[in-house]
Order: C-alpha cells, then sequence, then structure tokens
C-alpha cells in the first residue's frame, strides 16, 4: 500500500499530477520522472491530465496551483479503497 503526497491511498489507481513547468505546464504521472504532457496553458494540461486518466480507470488527477499547491482533484473509475468514506 502506498500513501500518496496528500495521506491517501494511491495503492491501485493511476494517479497524474497537473504543476508549473517553466515551461509552461505539465501532466506527470505519480511515480514516473517522465513528462507525459507538456503544454503552454494550464487548461490544456487539465485536458490532457483528464483525458488520460479516463484511459487508465482507476485513476485521478490532482490540479496544483502557480506556486505548486493543491488546487482541485477529478477521480475516475471506482474506488479501489476498503474503507468506507
Amino acid at each position: 500500500m502506498h500513501l500518496g503526497p496528500f495521506g491517501y491511498v494511491s495503492a491501485m489507481r493511476t494517479v497524474f499530477h497537473v504543476t508549473p513547468n517553466a515551461n509552461g505546464w505539465e501532466v506527470r504521472q505519480e511515480g514516473s520522472d517522465a513528462t507525459e504532457v507538456l503544454v503552454d496553458d494550464k487548461d490544456n494540461a487539465v485536458s490532457h491530465a483528464r483525458e488520460l486518466a479516463k484511459e487508465r480507470e482507476p485513476s485521478q488527477v490532482i490540479i496544483h496551483t502557480r506556486d505548486g499547491r493543491f488546487e482541485t482533484e477529478y477521480t475516475y473509475g471506482d474506488d479501489p479503497r476498503d474503507v468506507p468514506g
């Protein structure tokens, strides 16, 4: 079992992060050093991340602000956790 960066269980869920980059905004799969998508604008990055997440359910997209803080998330597919909530 693996706790994600915000303390939730992400054991069987593919998690994508949308974060600022020196050249724009990037989408990166949690646990990977490779950038999935690099684009100029945040809305475009979020759109790409959501499409990737829909293709890899169960999944989650975590969107960060320009200063790296948590902003919002989107979850796709069934919840793989065995705990209520």
